[in-house]
């Protein structure tokens, strides 16, 4: 294995036997997330969920099977992003996760995203939104007002890593007037990963990155 495998599955292993919140308590399987240790889009969620807790694996449940939809409709496909959440343990009756749980789980957050080191970052729902761009230094107003707008900044060491929160896509199961709203976001979220993808940074284009100026907000491009 070269270093990021050897540095994944020490995540992995501490992962599994992880005891610094009562999560653990509750588990079947800790869920440490999934996909290219060397992705360039990372997505971060909230928590698993019974079916993820039973297989280990996140975004396997029905919020996760709109989420492979969301994503492949747009032909990207599930095993070329990285996947995980900001706790890795499911709460007991799919409570939301606490501040101080998202807290203990911190540790292994941080250390996936200087593991995958993603180009784009984006955040699935409240939770996972407030806690990423906290240690972005940016205000979170809540996902309804900071949706659907890319923020660059540096990020752990990382420079210019692109942060884009949505709704979880969770909440589109119980509120269909969601899923319209997905739509727009994950059709954002295709251009510029397109246009990473194919290196054209710098290039002169109709794409999100003629947008890229600097000049509408600290840190919102």
């Amino acid at each position: 294995m070269d270093g990021k495998e050897v540095l994944w599955s020490k995540i992995v292993s501490d992962v599994s036997t992880c005891t610094r919140c009562v999560l653990h308590r509750y588990r079947t399987k800790p869920v440490p997330g999934e996909g290219p240790i060397d992705s360039r889009l990372l997505f971060i969620g909230e928590a698993p969920g019974q079916k993820e807790d039973e297989e280990g694996r996140p975004f396997v449940g029905p919020a996760g099977k709109l989420f492979v939809e969301l994503l492949e409709v747009r032909g990207i496909r599930r095993s070329e992003v990285f996947i995980t959440n900001v706790v890795r343990c499911r709460p007991p009756n799919n409570r939301e996760p606490n501040d101080d749980e998202v807290l203990a789980c911190s540790n292994y957050t941080l250390s996936i995203i200087k593991l995958v080191s993603p180009r784009i970052l984006v955040t699935l729902g409240n939770h996972a939104g407030k806690f990423i761009f906290g240690l972005a230094g940016i205000k979170w107003v809540g996902v309804s007002r900071m949706r659907g707008r890319w923020f660059k900044v540096d990020l752990l060491g990382l420079k210019d890593v692109y942060l884009f929160p949505t709704y979880h896509p969770a909440t589109a199961l119980y509120n269909p007037n969601i899923k319209s709203v997905l739509d727009s976001d994950f059709n954002a979220i295709k251009e510029l990963y397109i246009s990473l993808t194919k290196n054209l940074i710098g290039r002169k284009a109709s794409t999100l990155l003629d947008f890229i100026v600097g000049d509408r907000h600290q840190h919102e491009i």
